[in-house]
């Protein structure tokens, strides 16, 4: 009778794959190849099997047979005479490998830095627990020490300038550079001591552990180009200067090819002169407390009346007590690059703003109510006054607040014939890049809490993770799937190598349609698996 393969569920979920021949309708089993628990090891088992009946070696004597329920605990990866020597998230590797090396990465001759990385990417943990990550993926991890080294070799051979003037290449190559975002964040530490670096600050969390400021730049696409970092009370107004001046002294970049963006947080007289004074070009968000003063000709001439969408270009003072918008003239004053008392200032209204702030609005004045009427109590609330002995509203307050809702506004030193109204609020709307950069760091790479105690593993801990970044932000851009997703859908095709009967053997899981489309867009043959 001719022989055949034979596939068997077993009581413990795998497959065996089994050489039979009927006789007398019955199986004879004439070999046991082993048992599979993945769609790879099954496929090798078949393959070998397949290439057995093909080269007619049943007529030899075959390896003796352990039954799948005698194979001793622990020794899964050798039944039936067949032994698994190796698994390897090969997709997922290559991947990542492919974007580490198209971003330049790749000069950078340190295998065990790239392995901090990898596991960063693929599961952020801390540096002992990445050997298991990289072991799970099929790498052969380096020895704990050897990460140790790898962060030291990170600091002294300066391992985030590579990586900064690769990321700088790319954006440039990508047509990034023309606007550059920036912001701040706070990476805390389970540590309960400060030391010089780690410091309580202020946290938005409202944590009171230690706690660092870091500074994030990147291009008009949320693609990182520089980072740093402070002492964790440092104020963060103070940060946008040195992080700026170090990327462009870094690249030797001129002011007029640059507009940094920021959020109203880095709004403070001393760094827009200084940004102004080094040749940068700045949009940043204004506090709706200056609009009276911008708005000072408006409000003479039309009251509080605004059109939805309605843009106001005009002038906001370089400094708070000083007064640059003559109210007798109807007309909105044009800002002069050549004044030095006064920035643009662009000023919008939008409906659905308005609609939103009346809601906070409402809901702040009725808080005041119930505290004034004593129905709530609180030290201190918005639109609450003290008069003698007696809490009331401000109902003046309260008003001019009420003037102010729906508007929104941005101070810069573009001219108007530089760069329109327009163009100025559709680059400063453009900042939400960098919140999902931090968001990216912060939640899909692990970057807090940081573990590390020592200033330079503090260091080349920012270092791994602005790599990582740039690696996740290449691969999200690239196919449009987070990464997140992506490891999601590539970290469980593995493949398989094993030894049958002294023969090597290998498999790989089939793609499925979403890894295919990954691999594909990253530029890989799908071709073969």
């Amino acid at each position: 009778m001719a022989a055949y393969i034979r596939k068997v569920r077993t009581g413990s979920g795998a497959t065996a794959v089994q050489i039979a021949e009927k006789i007398a309708g019955r199986h004879r089993i004439i070999d046991h190849l082993g048992s599979a628990h993945t769609e790879a090891e099954l496929a090798a088992l078949v393959q070998a099997a397949r290439d057995k009946l093909d080269a007619d070696q049943l007529a030899f004597d075959l390896p003796e047979v352990t039954p799948p329920d005698r194979v001793p605990a622990g020794s899964s990866t050798a039944v039936g005479g067949s032994v698994i020597t190796g698994k390897r998230s090969r997709w997922l590797i290559d991947v990542i490998e492919a974007a580490w090396s198209r971003l330049g990465f790749d000069q950078i001759d340190d295998e065990a830095f790239f392995q901090l990385v990898l596991a960063r990417i693929v599961e952020p943990t801390s540096k002992a627990d990445s050997v298991r990550v990289l072991r799970e993926l099929g790498v052969d991890a380096a020895h704990r020490n050897t990460f140790t080294a790898a962060l030291r070799r990170c600091v002294g051979r300066e391992y985030r300038d590579q990586i900064a003037y690769r990321c700088f290449d790319y954006a440039a190559e990508t047509g990034g550079l023309s606007l550059v975002l920036y912001d701040v964040t706070t990476l805390y530490f389970e540590a309960e001591k400060e030391d010089q670096l780690r410091k309580v600050g202020y946290s938005k969390e409202r944590r009171v552990d230690p706690q660092i400021v870091v500074g994030l730049l990147v291009d008009r696409n949320g693609f990182p180009l520089e980072v740093g970092c402070f002492e964790g009370n440092h104020a963060e107004t103070r940060t946008i200067i040195p992080i700026v001046k170090q990327f462009a002294a870094r690249h030797g970049i001129e002011g007029t090819e640059l507009v940094i963006a920021a959020d109203a947080g880095m709004l403070s007289a001393a760094n827009l002169t200084a940004l102004d004074e080094a040749g940068l070009k700045f949009i940043v968000g204004s506090k709706v407390t200056k609009a009276p003063k911008d708005l000072a000709s408006h409000f003479r001439w039309h009251g509080n009346h605004f059109t939805d969408g309605q843009i106001i270009d005009t002038v906001t003072p370089v400094h708070g007590n000083t007064q640059v918008n003559d109210v007798l003239k109807r007309a909105e004053p044009v800002w002069d690059p050549r004044d030095s008392s006064s920035w643009r200032a662009v000023w919008q209204y939008s409906r659905k703003r308005s609609l939103r702030d009346t809601r906070t609005l409402d809901a702040q004045v009725e808080r005041a109510q119930a505290i004034v009427e004593g129905r709530q109590s609180a030290r201190s609330a918005r639109f609450v006054t003290t008069k003698g002995a007696a809490r009331q509203v401000d109902e003046a307050l309260v008003q001019r607040a009420r003037d102010l809702i729906g508007l929104k506004g941005y101070v810069t030193n573009l001219p108007a014939n530089i760069m329109s109204g327009t163009e100025v609020i559709e680059h400063y709307h453009a900042l939400w890049r960098v919140e999902q950069s931090f968001r990216m760091s912060k939640t899909d790479l692990a970057a807090r809490p940081i573990y590390h105690r020592q200033h330079d593993s503090i260091e080349a801990h920012l270092t791994i993770v602005f790599a990582a970044l740039a690696v996740s932000r290449y691969l999200q851009d690239h196919t449009g799937t987070s990464i997140r997703s992506i490891v999601q859908a590539l970290r469980p095709l593995q493949e398989i190598t094993l030894t049958i009967g002294g023969h090597p053997h290998t498999a790989t899981d089939p793609l499925t349609p979403k890894a295919a489309d990954i691999v594909t867009k990253i530029g890989l043959s799908a071709a073969g698996h």
